[in-house]
């Protein structure tokens, strides 16, 4: 079942092709149909399974031809537990909203940094981010309003009940019409769950996905304590020493991908990164070289890797870890596919070391560690 069998706008399905997303996940199956056709939605589904793009693409389609907002009063609201997680989901929004014919304004908003920006981004906005907290210092200052929100969405519910925001959350709710089309998702079914699906949605179309576990057993892992100012260096002396191709290296940040990739060109090894900031045809191009091999090495963030499937990937590089072992184990299994081994390599710091440890033990496979510090890295 392809993309253009939902309904979406032909300005997604167009944005879909040029990010090489062909078919979609088996949570994107079910819950685009369900949000075009204005159900609400308990999603159960694990972190890298496809869930945030199976809410985004239907809710930018509903939001298409709707007369303009009044100004401060969002009309999608996405309540999420972390700071990380409110960047994530706005630049998914971002990179399918850009080349929408109605420009959709999105904004996300957390604590921890200066309130005042965020209540002037609040004018004309239409997909509101949130954390409960600072949401709830906004709407207190007048700089929200949330009667006109006319769709619910909380992401990683579970985290956001265990984290205690269960009061905030309340008085949130409060504040919302009671007419509006309610997205639950979760990674997990627990009693907290089943009790705010009792209170938030109305005859909810209930989708539960399995986790999918990678082949571990094709892919060889090696793990390289290094320190921080150190990891440049390293991974030029991997490539170079070993003659690698197709080289796919993760970072946590754009700033970071950018700053791999340059420091990697300025070293004489062809490769580009691929991120939000980048546009359009520079994403849809430095993909279709890496593919074809004309560049060495692509650095990702982890959002825009998403789209990234090559069949025999046989190289692939942490470095900087994700914060949980499902997107580790969703990254490694870009290689050692199609019955074809792959190689698997992670970078730990100091800081990383107990992280790593976690990451395994999830994983259920111990991996191989070499010190950095008795490889010559001069000259890299």
């Amino acid at each position: 079942m392809p993309f253009s069998s939902f309904g979406l706008t032909p300005a997604l399905l167009k944005v879909l092709a040029d990010q090489n997303y062909t078919q979609p996940y088996p949570i994107q199956r079910e819950v685009i149909p369900a949000i075009l056709k204005g159900k609400d939605v308990l999603g159960i589904a694990p972190t890298g399974s496809g869930k945030t793009a199976s809410y985004v693409l239907p809710i930018l389609t509903n939001l298409q031809g709707q007369s303009e907002a009044k100004n401060r009063h969002a009309r999608v609201l996405v309540l999420v537990p972390t700071r990380e997680l409110a960047v994530q989901v706005r630049e998914v929004f971002i990179v399918f909203g850009s080349w929408l014919p109605e420009r959709i304004k999105t904004i996300a908003v957390f604590g921890g940094v200066s309130i005042n920006p965020q209540m002037i981004g609040l004018q004309g906005v239409h997909v509101l981010i949130a954390t409960p907290g600072r949401l709830l210092e906004l709407v207190e200052s007048n700089a929200v309003h949330l009667s006109e929100i006319d769709t619910l969405v909380l992401d990683e519910a579970d985290k956001m009940l265990n984290l205690g925001f269960q009061e905030e959350m309340n008085r949130i709710i409060a504040l919302l019409p009671k007419k509006r089309q309610n997205l639950l998702f979760s990674a997990t079914l627990n009693e907290e769950i089943a009790n705010i699906n009792q209170i938030l949605l109305h005859d909810p179309v209930v989708i539960k996905i399995e986790e999918e576990r990678a082949n571990l057993e094709l892919i060889e892992q090696v793990g390289y304590f290094v320190t921080e100012e150190k990891k440049g260096p390293l991974l030029r002396y991997i490539i170079k020493k070993n003659d690698l191709k197709q080289v796919l290296v993760f970072t946590s940040s754009v700033y970071k991908a950018d700053n791999v990739a340059d420091k990697l060109r300025k070293n004489g090894i062809d490769a580009t990164a691929i991120h939000s900031k980048k546009s359009q045809g520079a994403r849809t191009e430095a993909l279709s070289k890496f593919k074809s091999g004309q560049i060495r090495v692509l650095v990702a963030t982890d959002l825009l890797a998403r789209g990234i499937d090559i069949e025999s990937l046989p190289h692939v590089v942490n470095y900087e870890l994700p914060r949980s072992p499902k997107d580790y184990i969703h990254r490694i299994g870009r290689t050692g596919r199609a019955e074809a081994y792959g190689e698997a390599i992670s970078f730990i710091t100091p800081e990383d070391q107990h992280h790593f440890k976690v990451i395994q033990k999830k994983m259920g496979k111990w991996v191989d560690m070499i010190d950095s510090e008795n490889i010559d890295l001069k000259g890299y």
